[in-house]
């Protein structure tokens, strides 16, 4: 069943034109990407579907009833509420008690606990979560989300992950995460130059099937390049235009030669410039914080190599921005030292980047580092700098105020980058970054001559850099892991306990083994006689209520209710097939004895 329909959208600025006749239909069950390079109207194009803005021209059509929740990158709440207030706001269910008890449930799952705080108080980061729990707890047919990853921690970002994997509505998000568009999504629309390319896949079919696309694109424009030379060299000898055979060749030449050539996307290029680095880098010896009588870390120590590459992890508020700014000289330790040797030259990429006077052009902002910079391919002007940066000759000349979120990110970096530091420290480089501008990134800090500390809950970005991995314990030590975040999270696993259920079986095969004979209870006995028949049951009454949601698609009430009827029935039967399993490996150890 189709939810919406965007027809032929069209979206200006004074700058530059954002959306030309942009089309995109969504239906039922689709989880929808939205990627491109910041800048090309991502943000915008998500307003626009979400009734935020107004298209200068097109049309938006709804299925009748429609409800659809809306996180937007930067979050606006009613004044005084208080963080359980705002999100049951956006319950359709209404303050009952079951409403309070999910929204609750969901703020607790995004690391929000204080539900009584008033949510105009609270920080950028914990607004975002506060806003995204408004809109997962709203029970709506279409959840449109702008960066939902950003600004929660690792294991947040996988709770999110999964929920959205089982969500029942559809959905349409802008996101950067590559691990997350992979496991979440099953349709990527890319926008690039106002227009909007869509691919029936997740991320990385996607990556192939954009191959393919260009990869054609390539062979018609060789094609046309040959036959573009052909007719030139017709031309060329002498052929007069006045037979209709001959005037048709200079048409079909005229017509070949204003022909625009397939848009190569502009990519961002990086090089890799630093300052020289002597054999001191930093030296961490015992550094411990406190804030309001709450550890962060304590007895931190380590020597930072020339070639390292470091990342932080731990969740939201453990200190991880903190230890940064005491790397980097900002605040000091409560206790212990940290040394920096004298050829050092720090680049600091913080979360919240730094007070842009919003007036100022873009290239004055660069020029004011520096008029020129030498680099591996030769000594670049900043106009250089910026045109490699993405930002074209008209938006060097724009005022900063006038660049996306993800614009004034990219322009940050090279202010850094522009600055020759030889040790990066990278405060959540992620957020708002493009996913072509983080490619070229990773790359960079791969070739780069120097030392690299970087905060990030991206699992791929953290992948692709770290080579060693420090992770916040609640104790307030750092436990160091070799590797990246995959490697980190396979260590964690073997470092993890048995879980409870697990333990319970354990104890109680222990007890079975000291009796002479492991046999069943009479419990065990009347359950592994009726399982398969409980399985069949519930089998059969989801298939039944699958019917039903067929037969009742266009009654929303009706079609809520089932859904979770099914979900619930699906819960139940995973649940006995689980049992299921446990009972029957039992019987047979029984009659293997």
């Amino acid at each position: 069943m189709i939810l919406l329909t965007a027809e032929q959208l069209n979206k200006s600025y004074v700058e530059r034109s954002l959306l030309k006749d942009v089309s995109l239909t969504v239906s039922e069950g689709d989880k929808i990407g939205v990627i491109g390079v910041n800048g090309t109207g991502k943000s915008t194009f998500l307003k626009i579907i979400a009734g935020v803005e107004t298209p200068d021209s097109g049309k938006i059509t709804k299925s009748a009833g429609l409800r659809i929740g809306y996180l937007p990158q930067n979050p606006v709440f009613e004044k005084h509420n208080s963080v359980l207030e705002q999100v049951l706001s956006y319950a359709n269910a209404g303050k009952t008690d079951s409403a309070e008890y999910e929204c609750k449930a969901i703020l607790t799952k995004l690391g929000i606990t204080d539900f009584d705080a008033d949510v105009n108080l609270l920080s950028g980061g914990q607004r975002k979560r506060v806003a995204m729990a408004a809109a997962l707890a709203g029970r709506v047919d279409l959840l449109i989300l702008d960066e939902p990853t950003n600004h929660i921690d690792s294991e947040t970002v996988v709770w999110l992950e999964n929920f959205l994997a089982r969500y029942n509505g559809a959905l349409l998000m802008v996101t950067h995460d590559r691990y997350f568009l992979e496991k979440v999504t099953n349709r990527i629309v890319e926008l690039q130059d106002g227009a909007l390319t869509a691919y029936p896949a997740n991320y990385s079919s996607y990556l192939e099937l954009k191959a393919q696309r260009e990869d054609m694109l390539a062979a018609s424009e060789r094609k046309r390049q040959t036959l573009l030379k052909k007719e030139l060299a017709w031309i060329r000898r002498g052929a007069r235009a006045r037979s209709t055979k001959a005037k048709f060749r200079v048409d079909r030449y005229e017509e070949l030669n204003s022909q625009s050539t397939p848009g190569e996307q502009q990519k961002l290029q990086l090089s890799s410039v630093s300052s020289r680095l002597g054999k001191k880098i930093i030296e961490i010896d015992g550094i411990s914080k406190s804030f309001s009588g709450r550890t962060l870390f304590h007895d931190f120590s380590y020597n930072l190599l020339r070639d390292d590459r470091l990342g932080l992890i731990g969740p939201n508020g453990c200190g991880k921005s903190t230890l940064l700014k005491i790397l980097v000289g900002l605040i000091p330790p409560d206790e212990g030292s940290v040394s920096v040797g004298e050829t050092v030259k720090i680049g600091y990429f913080s979360q919240e980047c730094e007070e842009m006077d919003t007036s100022l052009r873009t290239i004055d902002y660069i020029t004011d580092i520096a008029e020129q910079i030498v680099t591996p391919d030769g000594t670049l002007t900043a106009s250089q700098m910026l045109e490699r940066f993405l930002f074209p000759s008209e938006l060097q000349y724009t005022t900063i105020g006038r660049l996306s979120g993800g614009e004034r990110r990219r322009l940050f970096l090279l202010k850094i980058l522009m600055e020759a530091p030889n040790v990066l420290f990278l405060d959540e480089p992620t957020n708002d970054l493009d996913i072509q501008t983080l490619t070229i990134l990773e790359d960079y800090l791969e070739n780069f001559a120097g030392a690299v500390v970087a905060v990030s809950h991206d699992r791929y970005f953290l992948d692709k850099i770290a080579g060693h991995l420090f992770a916040f314990q609640p104790d307030g030590t750092l436990a160091q892991y070799l590797g990246g975040y995959s490697d980190y999270l396979e260590k964690r696993m073997e470092e993890q306990p048995e879980p409870q259920q697990n333990a319970a079986v354990e104890k109680q095969k222990s007890y079975r083994n000291k009796s002479t004979k492991l046999k069943f209870s009479f419990k065990e006995q009347k359950e592994f006689e009726g399982i398969d028949d409980v399985i069949a049951a519930l089998e059969q009454k989801i298939a039944a209520v699958q019917t039903e949601i067929e037969a009742q698609s266009s009654n929303f009430e009706a079609l809520q209710e089932l859904l979770n009827q099914k979900t619930e029935l699906e819960a139940q039967l995973s649940d006995k097939t689980d049992r299921w399993v446990y009972l029957n490996e039992l019987a047979e150890k029984i009659n293997n004895q």
